[in-house]
């Protein structure tokens, strides 16, 4: 053990001895693990922050608006418009049997909701109670719509947080009455607040039952069909099946607006959200996959930057490895002196990179950096790949040139001047 000791403290007496040899040596492997974890920790910050992003929309979201379709088979260029309806809300329950729920919605965003306090303008969404087992809709005070509602046509409503606090600045809200362009709406619950920063359109959308949206505030410029509504928001049955129930729900509306090609992309306007996250989390991993190569390379030239550091060190050396060999050490001796030097040099750089990319991104969280943007944090996977290079590093920097060392012959390295 006292040999051990011995040996650690010669280490850091040649550490010393050639300081600024040995920090700007540190100093590379450092940079090198401490911006690769930095990188990798900002990716997975925006991968989370993008992730909550899409949360607050909802699990597994499509949505379908009116569209285009060609006004003549096979042509490309004379399109006509064509508007979605109850019936294809109807339909799509009916016949698309890989939807879970489908929801139809009227939106007007030309309403002026007057309180007796304030007035504000936002986006009123006529729309079923299933409404809120599809987006993601908290509640704050108060209760959701119900079927009660529905099938009664009351004229109640519930206010997102925006509109509460615009309307009734502070005051009771629920069991209040306002009033959506003359027409007077009992307030029967409130929504907490969904996003953060500026990003207050969801918050600025009010929801009424859709029965008496259609009655009272129809969709406007949407044609002559009386039960024009403005989208469709529908489920699948799970995530896998979304391209499937996608595919589904094009065929029922080509069929049901004049029977053109439902293969023809260009025919819809949607939003497949499931397609969206897959294609956002392939580039986050390119992303990462670009960046941890960037380090692990970073780390190889540390790595190569030690070795030629201990060859000098060797060179530098080379009677005093003389001088021990002919006193008795042997080459296993001088051979791990010199891989502790090495392999010490690199555990002790990378240490300090990780210490200081974790206080970095500690440093940064108390921060926002946006919106979509969660705090870096330090990933438990690229960590330990990190440590696992660089064991390897630290072997390669204090293998090679210990075995040079060990290999002098004791005349040689004592003549060497």
């Amino acid at each position: 053990m006292r040999v051990i000791f011995d040996i650690f403290a010669q280490t850091l007496r040649t550490l010393w001895a050639h300081k600024l040899r040995s920090f700007l040596t540190m100093f590379g492997i450092a940079w090198g693990v401490g911006s690769l974890l930095l990188l990798v920790g900002l990716g997975e910050g925006f991968r989370s922050g993008n992730r909550k992003e899409f949360a607050q929309i909802g699990e597994n979201v499509m949505f379908i608006w009116s569209g285009r379709a060609p006004a003549l088979q096979g042509s490309f260029t004379a399109l006509r418009q064509y508007y979605l309806n109850y019936r294809d809300y109807q339909d799509i329950m009916r016949d698309c049997h890989s939807v879970r729920l489908a929801v139809p919605l009227i939106q007007r965003s030309d309403l002026r909701a007057v309180s007796d306090f304030y007035q504000a303008n936002g986006q009123v969404n006529g729309t079923l109670p299933e409404l809120d087992q599809i987006r993601y809709l908290p509640m704050n005070q108060g209760r959701w719509l119900n079927q009660m509602d529905e099938q009664q046509r009351r004229r109640v409503i519930v206010l997102g947080d925006e509109t509460r606090k615009t309307l009734f600045l502070g005051r009771p809200s629920v069991g209040a009455t306002i009033l959506l362009n003359g027409v007077e709406f009992e307030v029967i619950g409130t929504l907490k607040r969904i996003g953060h920063g500026d990003n207050t359109s969801d918050n600025l959308r009010s929801y009424v039952p859709f029965s008496t949206m259609h009655e009272y505030f129809p969709p406007t410029k949407a044609g002559e069909d009386p039960d024009t509504i403005s989208l469709i928001q529908y489920q699948p049955k799970t995530r896998a099946l979304h391209a499937v129930a996608q595919k589904e729900v094009h065929q029922v509306i080509a069929r049901n607006h004049g029977g053109f090609d439902p293969n023809n992309p260009d025919s819809f306007d949607e939003w497949d959200t499931v397609q969206t996250v897959d294609q956002v989390s392939k580039i986050f991993d390119a992303m990462n996959v670009f960046l941890g190569s960037v380090g692990l390379v970073t780390l190889a030239l540390g790595a190569i930057g030690i070795i030629n550091i201990m060859l000098v060190a060797v060179a530098d050396r080379t009677r005093e490895i003389g001088l021990r060999k002919a006193i008795g050490a042997t080459n296993a001796n001088i051979m791990f002196q010199f891989f502790v030097e090495g392999a010490f040099l690199t555990l002790l750089s990378g240490g300090i990179g990780i210490g200081g990319a974790a206080g970095l991104m500690a440093i940064l969280s108390q921060f926002s950096l946006g919106e979509g943007f969660d705090p870096p944090t330090l990933v438990p996977t690229t960590a330990a790949l990190a440590v696992f290079s660089l064991a390897l590093a630290g072997v390669a920097a204090g293998l090679y040139p210990a075995r040079r060392a060990a290999l002098l012959e004791p005349v040689e390295a004592l003549r060497k001047e």
